[in-house]
C-alpha cells in the first residue's frame, strides 16, 4: 500500500464531491468541489489500514477534502471533460437503437451508469433505460429536466 501522489503534488478530482457528513458546517450532500476541478495534496494518510486517504487543497473554493486514489489523477493527465457523471438523470435527445430496431424512444428517461472517456471518439455513457443498459455517445443524451409543481410540492413536504 505505497501512496501514488505525495505532499504538493497538483490532482484532479475525478467525479463531483459531496458532503458525506464529515465535513463541518454544510449538509449532508452538499456539494464540496466539482469534477475536474485541481488542488494540491497537503498530507497523505490511511483509513482502516487498508485505504491511503489524500488530504488535498481545492484553493479555487478554499477547502481541504479528504480523497481517495481512485477519485484523482495528476493534474498532467489526459483529462477529458463531460456534461454529465453517475446517476445523473438524463433523457434521450433522440430515438436510441440496437441492430436497427429502436429500443428506447426519444425523450425516454435514464440514468448514468458508468463515464466513458477513452473513446477517440468522444465521451460515451452507460446509461439505464427502463431496465436496458445501452452506450450511448454524449452527443444522444440531455439532461432530464426536473417537472416543477412536483420539486415544488416535495420541497413544502406535500408529496
Amino acid at each position: 500500500m505505497r501512496p501514488e501522489y505525495d505532499y504538493g503534488d497538483a490532482v484532479r478530482v475525478l467525479r463531483n464531491v459531496r458532503n458525506d457528513g464529515t465535513y463541518p458546517g454544510l449538509d449532508r450532500g452538499s456539494l464540496l468541489i466539482k469534477r475536474g476541478s485541481v488542488g494540491y495534496v497537503q498530507n497523505v494518510g490511511t483509513f482502516l489500514q487498508d485505504q491511503v486517504i489524500y488530504s488535498v487543497h481545492f484553493m479555487d473554493v478554499d477547502r481541504i477534502i479528504g480523497c481517495r486514489a481512485e477519485e484523482l489523477q495528476s493534474e498532467n493527465d489526459h483529462w477529458v471533460p463531460s456534461r454529465f457523471e453517475f446517476r445523473d438523470r438524463v433523457v434521450a435527445a433522440l430515438p436510441l437503437g440496437k441492430q436497427g430496431q429502436v429500443v428506447v424512444e426519444q425523450g425516454a428517461e435514464g440514468e448514468i451508469e458508468k463515464v466513458l472517456r477513452d473513446s477517440p471518439d468522444g465521451v460515451f455513457y452507460h446509461v439505464r433505460f427502463s431496465g436496458r443498459t445501452l452506450q450511448v455517445p454524449e452527443s444522444a443524451i440531455e439532461a432530464a429536466r426536473l417537472n416543477e409543481p412536483e420539486t415544488a410540492d416535495r420541497i413544502q413536504g406535500q408529496v
